[in-house]
């Protein structure tokens, strides 16, 4: 959990920094970090347990900053109108490196030692580094390679500009915390992220144990909970930010679009999971599991989304705020599936809790949740 303890650190410390400096250079910190941190795993495991447990905590720490850079940096990029789809590729991205790291590193364990993945890793993500301070800016005025038409595209599809350099910058140094959380489609997000790490990370860490304990699949061979679920979640989450976008296109509006996909993103793996409990197989429980983590990632084209689009300006540590919340209920569910299952001898049981938290929390974002701008600049607003 020590990753976990340093991801839950950075959030909104980076995300009020994404909002003050600007996605590029606080992610490019943000990914030269975590390389490090990676690159010194094999020593730091040579050396002692605290070594490696300090590793593993800044590897969290710098990792927590990436999503409310992408947030941000989305925001100022992207029109209303193609946000979904933007985040979608994304996240694809960060489902596909997973799959992708969880296949080579085998491969690169057999010839180069336990060592050979963290060495490679590390190294593939200071080069990335490199390409991301050449090729990127934080906000399109300041790309020397944008051209004038798709300046005016960008400047004249969104709403507006929030440029992170220049007034912001001497006026929002600290953001409202506590106007941000006196409204409610603040907690709209803030429980949709909690839910979401939930069931994230309750699948995750205890889906393999459930198979083993429930089914009895062979763990070495269980290719099912490496590869495909990510690769799953990948597609259908850059489908349903195409969809989402289409939508809002053909003139639905943005709030209802929200409700629709984070309702299909949250009721869809509550249905799921109702299914896996009941299957009498483990290729039955399979589907159903995949078919769970696949209609999750519509949750992307809801809440993800949606932190842009209530406070711009704000996005930023609006995510890391939601993100530190997430991370305490992924601890609580990993941590609590153990704890639960130990007492009442079901897994059943916590898998039906979850799904019933699913339902209540599709519910509150429902109610609460809006896609229009909220003023938070103004106490009365």
């Amino acid at each position: 959990s020590s990753f976990l303890w340093g991801y839950l650190i950075s959030p909104i410390a980076g995300g009020t920094l994404v909002d003050y400096y600007g996605g590029k250079a606080v992610m490019a910190w943000g990914v030269a970090l975590w390389s490090l941190a990676t690159f010194l795993t094999p020593w730091a495991a040579e050396t002692s347990l605290w070594a490696l447990l300090a590793m593993r905590a800044l590897l969290g720490i710098a990792e927590g900053v990436a999503l409310p850079c992408m947030n941000n940096m989305v925001s100022r990029w992207f029109p209303k109108t193609e946000r979904a789809r933007a985040v979608g590729l994304a996240m694809a991205g960060f489902q596909l490196g997973s799959a992708i790291g969880l296949t080579l590193s085998p491969i690169l364990m057999s010839q180069g030692g336990i060592f050979g993945p963290f060495v490679i890793f590390g190294l593939s993500g200071f080069l990335w580094v490199l390409v991301w301070l050449s090729a990127t800016s934080s906000t399109p005025e300041r790309n020397p390679q944008i051209s004038k038409y798709e300046l005016e595209y960008i400047l004249g599809k969104g709403q507006k500009s929030f440029p992170t350099e220049n007034k912001t910058k001497t006026t929002k140094v600290i953001p409202p915390f506590r106007r941000l959380l006196s409204k409610l489609p603040t907690w709209s997000l803030i429980v949709a992220n909690a839910m979401h790490s939930w069931g994230f990370f309750v699948i995750l860490s205890w889906m393999p144990i459930y198979f083993n304990s429930i089914y009895h699949v062979d763990l070495r061979q269980a290719a099912w909970f490496s590869a495909v679920p990510w690769s799953v979640m990948a597609i259908m989450g850059y489908f349903g930010g195409l969809w989402s976008d289409m939508l809002i296109q053909s003139g639905t509006s943005v709030t209802l679009t929200r409700k629709i996909f984070q309702s299909i993103g949250f009721v869809g793996p509550g249905i799921a999971l109702i299914g896996l409990i009941s299957a009498k197989s483990p290729s039955i429980a399979s589907a159903w599991l995949t078919l769970a983590v696949g209609l999750k990632s519509f949750s992307h084209s809801g809440f993800l989304v949606n932190l842009q689009e209530i406070a711009p300006q704000y996005s930023g540590v609006l995510h890391g705020i939601s993100n530190t919340a997430g991370t305490f209920a992924a601890i609580l569910g990993t941590v609590g599936t153990g704890f639960f299952v130990e007492l009442v001898g079901s897994f059943q049981g916590f898998l039906l809790l979850t799904s019933i938290l699913y339902f209540l929390s599709a519910l509150f974002y429902i109610l609460f949740s809006t896609g229009e701008r909220v003023n938070f600049d103004e106490t009365g607003g």
